[in-house]
């Protein structure tokens, strides 16, 4: 989609009187977005999914970018303590159990958001993985939300340019190799062949609940 056209598509749910949010995880591809979003004139709440084991980068990435486009940020956090994220021998749930840990981290929380929300907007991108290539730029999400995936069809080439011609930052660790960032845990540094090689790397998992559960 055009830049016209997600705005356009945010005034027709505004007229439709639809709550509209947007989750961001901050990273360098998440600006461009968070930008259309902040000059379309149209109220969008944003949601930073704060799961405790990001890159402390992150967090201060988030709260410069959200100074520079007027964002008011809202941090969502799990309802489940640290102390109760570990298996039967001591260890985190990241380590031993990646998709509950997502669970407990970045769906259950969401949840709460999405009883009471009409639209949830994210910045998923069909290059991203095999997972995305199959969405669609609206979907059903549970409990009668709406998905709207407006940069879907964006390559990394616009992406970069969209940030080149507004001068938007960049993340901090994306000179040291990093790309898709996620949780310190379970990211590493950017494969060329395959960004999402990056995040669980070892795992037969690329995708966390967010974009497997909640989605029709």
């Amino acid at each position: 989609m055009t830049v016209p056209e997600i705005h356009q598509q945010l005034k027709r749910y505004q007229s439709s009187n639809k709550r509209i949010f947007v989750t961001s995880s901050f990273q360098t591809h998440s600006i461009p977005l968070l930008h259309i979003l902040s000059t379309s004139g149209v109220a969008v709440e944003v949601l930073f999914i704060n799961t405790g084991f990001h890159f402390a980068e992150t967090v201060s990435f988030k709260d410069e970018a959200s100074k520079l486009l007027n964002l008011k940020t809202i941090d969502v956090r799990s309802q489940v303590p640290k102390s109760l994220q570990k298996d039967e021998e001591g260890h985190f749930y990241f380590a031993s159990d990646a998709d509950y840990c997502c669970f407990l981290n970045k769906t259950q929380p969401l949840e709460p958001y999405l009883m009471q929300y009409d639209v949830w907007i994210n910045g998923v991108r069909s290059e991203q993985s095999s997972e995305r290539k199959k969405m669609k730029n609206e979907q059903k999400a549970p409990f009668g939300a709406i998905r709207f995936h407006p940069i879907l069809d964006w390559t990394s080439k616009q992406i970069y340019e969209y940030r080149m011609r507004y001068n938007l930052p960049e993340h901090p660790l994306d000179k040291q190799g990093y790309q898709s960032i996620g949780c310190a845990p379970c990211t590493r540094k950017f494969d060329a062949s395959d960004e999402r090689s990056a995040r669980w790397f070892g795992q037969n998992k690329t995708e966390c609940g967010l974009h497997k559960d909640l989605i029709k």
